[in-house]
């Protein structure tokens, strides 16, 4: 079983991107880690269809037919909106600090707490913590 990139990883400079179309070809090759299967187009990556205006089941189908991340991301902007470089600049910001004082610090304790990183001053962010618990970092 296979973890998707890190959703540091950019696309079009888009975080989050590359890391949405990987669980999907993983998935759909029966290779995606189990422990990712509940929340395919949940979380962050309904944020992210959100935020690009395309209905995740579309690009779904999208990411299947083939192409690459470009590509795919291409067809978001002519399906959904293309944001600008400040409002990508303001999404990847906001996504970088996900988990850093806002709604998401309690969940984010949580699961440092079950991994055994409750220790690890180091993962303020729900970015670091996915990078730990799939062992980038």
């Amino acid at each position: 079983m296979k973890y998707p990139r890190s959703p540091k990883d950019q696309v079009g400079g888009l975080v989050y991107f590359a890391r949405m179309l990987d669980k999907i070809r993983l998935m759909a090759s029966a290779e995606l880690h189990p422990d990712l299967h509940a929340n395919l187009g949940q979380g962050f990556d309904e944020r992210l269809t959100i935020f690009l205006a395309v209905n995740y089941s579309d690009l779904k189908n999208r990411v299947l037919s083939g192409g690459s991340d470009e590509e795919v991301l291409e067809w978001c902007f002519q399906n959904g909106t293309r944001p600008t470089e400040e409002q990508i600049e303001i999404w990847n910001s906001f996504m970088f600090k996900r988990g850093w004082n806002d709604e998401l610090s309690e969940r984010l304790a949580g699961r440092k707490k079950e991994s055994g990183f409750d220790h690890r001053d180091d993962i303020q962010t729900m970015f670091q913590y996915i990078d730990a618990d799939e062992g980038r970092i």
